[in-house]
């Protein structure tokens, strides 16, 4: 009995440890398999089924001017651009510009895009990269935007 009872303890310690690894360690496409986790995290881009982000890399660290490069879903667009921002860990915008696609937008389909953006530098260390759809119509049904978390260089 206290074979069993032990054997089970291990074996609950064990996947304990692993499940923490799994989930807060692991960083690779590969660990992203959980129905709840639906943008990958690649060594390549950030990846959702609205934008494909080449640079920057979420938590890579940045400095101004910033090139922005990826693409968007041509929905994204309006005329051709959208907007991008960023903002400090506070929530101040240091820089917009709009994003141009590089390619016919008048689609359902991925169209790159490449802009860079000079901001001031923050007082904070860490802050985001915000995308916005672009939303001419200013209703809410059809708002959008994707938020990638970066670190500025000291």
């Amino acid at each position: 009995m206290n074979r069993i009872l032990i054997t089970i303890v291990v074996i609950a310690i064990i996947l304990s440890v692993g499940f923490f690894a799994w989930t807060h360690i692991c960083k690779t496409d590969w660990c992203r398999i959980f129905p709840w986790q639906k943008t990958l995290l690649t060594n390549q881009a950030f990846v959702n089924d609205k934008l494909k982000l080449e640079f920057p890399l979420p938590g890579e660290v940045i400095t101004s001017p910033l090139t922005v490069k990826g693409e968007a879903r041509g929905t994204w667009y309006f005329e051709a651009s959208f907007p991008v921002k960023i903002l400090d860990a506070s929530g101040n915008v240091l820089g917009v510009v709009p994003a141009q696609a590089k390619s016919d937008w008048m689609t359902n389909e991925f169209v790159p895009f490449e802009v860079t953006l000079s901001f001031i530098t923050p007082a904070t260390i860490m802050g985001t990269l915000v995308l916005e759809k672009d939303n001419p119509s200013g209703l809410p049904q059809f708002a959008d935007s994707v938020s990638i978390p970066i670190r500025f260089s000291k």
